[in-house]
């Protein structure tokens, strides 16, 4: 009965994809698994600066509620009762580190897309709909990702792409998503958004667009109860559509 409503789900959420006049795309935890790698990025930063930080894995996890790679070492800071001075030059030169580094381990090659996410993205153009990315990260760190995943001219794949430095506030304010549709020109309804963590819901929902969840590795027991589905991964479309395809049809 569980697997017969997963499919359920998962066929629905796949009707509600095709339907859809543009998909928007959250970067870290939707497209690939990147957050591990901005964990070590960050923590190599702190040794070449000199700090005595070092985030594992349970940490990060709670620091991922401030969106934003500068506005979390700030957070982090704030929360040491004898820290030494770190002035907005010190932060962006950390920021500025850990980006390098995030970007040569992406270099690796040892962060593949998520499954199911090229799939979709090759259907989504066969079916002529738009694509955009609505991100609280970086350009430098969405183009670290998707010219190794996708080829040096993945951008023109996208109709827009907003990152966290395009706008006043970040997730989970609505200003990417916001600012998105105003590039798009279309009503909230007209679009979906693929996201992982409950931010990103809470962002989407603001700019009135529908969710469609994909639990990730840091942010897979957020509340996700306001999203419109919540999938394990986005390879879950594709078997929908296969099965759906291949059931008689009703009489």
């Amino acid at each position: 009965m569980q697997a017969d409503a997963t499919t359920i789900a998962a066929a629905d959420a796949a009707e509600l994809i095709r339907r859809a006049a543009a998909l928007i795309f959250d970067v870290d935890g939707t497209l690939a698994e990147t957050e591990e790698l901005h964990r070590q990025a960050f923590n190599h930063a702190f040794v070449r600066h000199g700090l005595d930080w070092q985030w594992d894995r349970a940490v990060y996890k709670d620091l991922l509620r401030v969106t934003g790679g500068k506005e979390r070492m700030r957070a982090y800071h704030d929360r040491l009762p004898s820290a030494r001075p770190l002035s907005d030059a010190d932060i962006a030169s950390l920021h500025r580190i850990k980006t390098a580094h995030y970007a040569g381990l992406i270099e690796t090659g040892c962060c593949p897309l998520r499954p199911g996410v090229a799939e979709l993205l090759g259907a989504a153009k066969a079916r002529s709909q738009r694509l955009a990315i609505a991100t609280t990260t970086s350009h430098g760190n969405i183009d670290a990702l998707l010219s190794q995943a996708l080829g040096a001219r993945w951008a023109a794949q996208f109709d827009a792409i907003v990152g966290g430095d395009d706008v006043r506030q970040k997730k989970p304010a609505a200003d990417v998503y916001l600012e998105i549709l105003a590039r798009l020109k279309l009503d909230p309804s007209d679009c979906v958004a693929i996201e992982d963590s409950g931010n990103g819901l809470i962002a989407a929902s603001r700019a009135g667009i529908p969710v469609l969840i994909t639990r990730s590795m840091f942010f897979g027991d957020d509340d996700f109860s306001a999203a419109r589905f919540v999938l394990d991964d986005l390879s879950e479309l594709g078997l929908a559509e296969q099965k759906t395809e291949k059931q008689p049809h009703a009489q």
